[in-house]
């Protein structure tokens, strides 16, 4: 096809910038805990994707980001997203149009814990006060933007971890969705 792809053999956007193959520091594998991450990516992606079967409009599959091990769902509102001075190619590609996004991801330095989130780009005025369930769910500003976070954890002590789990993802769509304005009933799936 006469595609030529350069492959960049260092992290991308983490802390360590050092090349894998001069990476020494960063080498243990602990078979339990890769089997117990595995079985937990393959247990959410049911729910994951029971959620995105709710949805009648565009979303993405269930997948897992390549960068950062999050396991993600996006949904779009159908509308092109304003261009912003500065982004990446890839960035511009990403965020072409208006999305809100649900994901997993085993946590960060600032969060300590893993955790489900939600993100509404761009990001409407207000999202930030508008409630989110379960009530252990908060919002946190983050990268210039407003995190809709529930740790795993409390999640996994709730009486019904899925139940819990979904309104958490419910309630952070219907924040984004209708502080963005969104047409939500026509993107609701009608059985």
């Amino acid at each position: 096809m006469g595609i030529v792809a350069a492959i960049r053999p260092r992290p991308y956007d983490c802390f360590s910038k050092i090349p894998f193959r001069d990476d020494r520091e960063h080498r243990s594998y602990d078979r339990a805990y890769i089997t117990r991450f595995h079985r937990l990516l393959v247990a959410l992606d049911g729910a994951f994707a029971g959620f995105r079967g709710r949805f009648a409009g565009k979303s993405t599959p269930v997948h897992l980001f390549w960068h950062t091990f999050d396991l993600v769902v996006t949904r779009f509102s159908g509308r092109a997203a304003p261009k912003v001075e500065g982004m990446s190619a890839m960035l511009r590609e990403a965020y072409s149009h208006e999305v809100i996004s649900f994901g997993f991801w085993s946590g960060d330095d600032e969060l300590g814990a893993p955790a489900f989130y939600s993100y509404t780009y761009p990001e409407p005025a207000g999202l930030r006060g508008l409630p989110l369930q379960p009530r252990e769910a908060f919002w946190k500003p983050r990268n210039g933007g407003s995190l809709g976070l529930y740790r795993y954890d409390d999640m996994r002590s709730a009486a019904d971890p899925r139940a819990a789990l979904l309104a958490f993802f419910d309630s952070a769509y219907l924040a984004g969705a209708s502080a963005a304005h969104w047409d939500i009933k026509a993107l609701e799936k009608r059985w």
